[in-house]
């Protein structure tokens, strides 16, 4: 059954501006980012006498480990915040890359931090590195906050195990979001040893100021945008269920009512996460984009069902409260550059294909999408996209297996067959992260600027 939502002209329209791409910030987040361990580097430079022998290096090895890590722990937060500046114009995918590798260095910088420092308190208390477990007791019970940063130091080991790929895969993704929300108490539980153990806050009265002024800033940055900014939204536009409608087998449209939705802000190819308050989904937050341009009276997701929050949308009732955060996501018209433009969907990266394909502004052979599926059964929402593709003029093609299995060749040689100028596209694409790599390895063997190609991509 179809679910055609009108609405495409009027967003065509609010997008029918000259073309004028909007630059992503990441060059200069990532300077300032480099900048800013820089300056922390200086401090413990400015800090550091000159070292006579292996406990000294040792004990100012711990030293920079610890600065670097609690100066990483801020901004692996600051990347958890969803600040609109990073979601939105650098992109929600980048930022998780982002988020994913500072984790990761933060932990073994961490990891690194405490074996050095206890070691070298050891050697200075005439031990040896065999008594490093007991020095770690000893220090936990003897200095301020080491209670409070050994439990925070436990919860980042546990976030990091269940971060790891092979672990990550066989969690339920529900289990694996709440842990992850404990890097917020780890965090809290960390910092405050920081503060009263480490020399360099001791003998600098503007270090200490300027690791308040970090640590507060990105602390009010989660409240506000976590917490504050969603809680607005929700009484604002008051959102519940209209209608699940099943598109293919095991593909349902969920059409989400509320008041005054085109306030939002959302721009076809966005996505937002998505809470039901309906009995064993309350306590799940998931993501996903929007399939149809945002209506004043409607929001309308497509998902398929490959876990147990998406199979369980098929039981959603008309009348269920909708909690939602967002909108979120740079898969937007702001990144076209070029007056022709290619989408590309793998499976259910169909969504937010379909309503770009529907928006975005363009005359007749200007917009084409290609549309990956195992079998033409697994296209959904095919007749709408015919429909948008007549009105239009713009040109609709499809790649499914063979009867005999046999995957349809999507290469570079075959995109410039269908495609002629396809170097002077802008292509958007969206699919699962091993489909997405080898479209992208096609398109830039055709030709297309690595640029040009615009694509989220989620490993959940």
């Amino acid at each position: 059954m179809s679910t055609t939502l009108a609405g495409g002209r009027a967003a065509r329209r609010q997008t029918m501006r000259r073309i004028r791409p909007r630059r992503s910030p990441a060059v200069p987040l990532l300077l300032a980012v480099w900048a800013g361990a820089a300056a922390v580097l200086w401090l413990w430079w400015h800090n550091t006498p000159s070292i006579a022998d292996d406990n000294g290096r040792i004990l100012n090895a711990g030293r920079i480990t610890g600065l670097l890590a609690g100066y990483l722990m801020a901004l692996v937060v600051l990347q958890m915040a969803r600040v609109p500046a990073l979601e939105r114009r650098v992109g929600s995918d980048r930022v998780a890359r982002w988020h994913a590798m500072s984790g990761r260095y933060t932990l073994c910088l961490i990891v690194a931090h405490v074996f050095l420092t206890m070691w070298g308190y050891a050697l200075q208390a005439g031990k040896s590195l065999g008594d490093i477990v007991q020095q770690t007791i000893d220090s936990i019970n003897q200095l301020p906050d080491m209670g409070k940063a050994a439990i925070g130091t436990g919860l980042f080991v546990l976030i990091g195990l269940t971060s790891i790929g092979v672990v990550r895969r066989r969690l339920p993704y529900d289990t694996w979001y709440h842990v992850h929300l404990m890097t917020y108490a780890a965090v809290f539980l960390t910092f405050w040893h920081q503060i009263t153990t480490g020399n360099d806050f001791a003998v600098e009265p503007m270090a200490k100021t300027f690791w308040y002024g970090l640590y507060g800033t990105v602390t009010a940055l989660v409240v506000w945008y976590r917490i504050l900014t969603p809680i607005r939204l929700n009484l604002r536009h008051r959102m519940r269920v209209e209608a699940v409608i099943e598109e293919t087998p095991g593909i349902v449209s969920v059409l989400i009512g509320g008041r005054r939705l085109h306030r939002m802000g959302a721009e076809a190819g966005q996505f937002f996460r998505w809470r039901f308050l309906a009995p064993g989904m309350r306590f799940s937050s998931h993501p996903y984009s929007l399939s149809a341009a945002p209506r004043p009276d409607m929001l309308r997701i497509t998902v398929k069902a490959i876990g147990d929050h998406s199979e369980r949308l098929r039981e959603l009732t008309p009348g269920t409260r909708v909690w939602a955060e967002g909108p979120y996501g740079a898969l937007t018209a702001q990144r076209r550059s070029r007056g022709k433009v290619l989408l590309v969907a793998g499976g259910v990266g169909i969504t937010p294909m379909r309503a770009l394909f529907e928006t975005l502004p363009g005359a007749a052979g200007d917009i084409t999408l290609l549309y990956r599926a195992n079998s033409t059964q697994d296209l959904a929402l095919w007749d709408e996209l015919a429909k948008i593709a007549d009105e239009r003029g713009a040109r609709l093609m499809y790649a499914v297996n063979s009867p005999d299995g046999e995957r349809p060749d999507i290469s570079a040689e075959n995109l410039e067959r269908k495609i002629p100028d396809i170097d002077r596209h802008d292509v958007f694409m969206c699919g699962p992260p091993g489909f997405a790599q080898s479209v992208y390895e096609a398109l830039r063997g055709a030709g297309v600027p690595a640029r040009r190609i615009h694509h989220e991509s989620f490993e959940m």
